[in-house]
């Protein structure tokens, strides 16, 4: 048994110490707020903030953060700049399916708190989870607007398209995004002829 402290209520815990957070935070204690995605730290979906740092809850040993200030997506909009974010998010209509967003939201109010007048680079570096909707163009706007920057001109923000051309860095992240949400994919594939 083990006390969680997650949107500042304290839980009583009864999980191996090696059970990622991700399913005490879900199955535990029912906040399906979070989500999985990949299971490997790599897609965002189940973003949290421990001590207002990003982290992966699915590969997050629970037994690390007992005593630590957990943060989910069910509280963000307490904290007022989580609020502002969320408003963003509905102003610039981010949410396609929405099934990423809580970890999207959640970095970028990592982000925020870090860096409140991010610029490219930095929003760039910062908002690497994976959204399958492809709304990277929506989350920026919106992240520029929060920040009071303006986001790079196109001619400005142009990097290689491996083929002597370039792509807008929106375009090559969501490309990158979609291959690298195809190769998780396939990881859970059965092999041919089998079910």
């Amino acid at each position: 048994m083990m006390q969680l402290k997650i949107n500042d209520q304290v839980h009583d815990v009864d999980a191996d110490d090696e059970t990622p957070l991700l399913w005490v935070i879900r199955d535990n204690l029912g906040m399906t707020g979070t989500k999985y995605g990949c299971g490997i730290a790599q897609c965002g979906a189940c973003s949290v903030l421990v001590d207002g740092t990003l982290t992966r809850s699915c590969v997050t040993p629970v037994a690390s953060v007992a005593g630590r200030n957990i943060t989910t997506i069910e509280k963000i909009e307490e904290d007022p700049l989580g609020k502002r974010v969320v408003d963003a998010w509905v102003r610039h209509q981010v949410p396609q399916c929405g099934y990423c967003q809580s970890g999207q939201v959640i970095a970028a109010t990592a982000l925020l708190r870090e860096a409140p007048h991010a610029g490219e680079a930095e929003i760039e570096a910062a908002m690497a989870n994976l959204c399958r909707c492809g709304t990277y163009n929506a989350i920026r706007a919106a992240l520029h607007d929060l920040a009071g920057t303006a986001p790079a001109t196109a001619e400005a923000s142009v990097i290689s398209d491996g083929q002597g051309g370039s792509a807008s860095p929106a375009i090559a992240l969501g490309a990158s995004a979609a291959i690298a949400v195809a190769a998780v994919g396939a990881m859970g594939k059965a092999p041919a002829g089998e079910a």
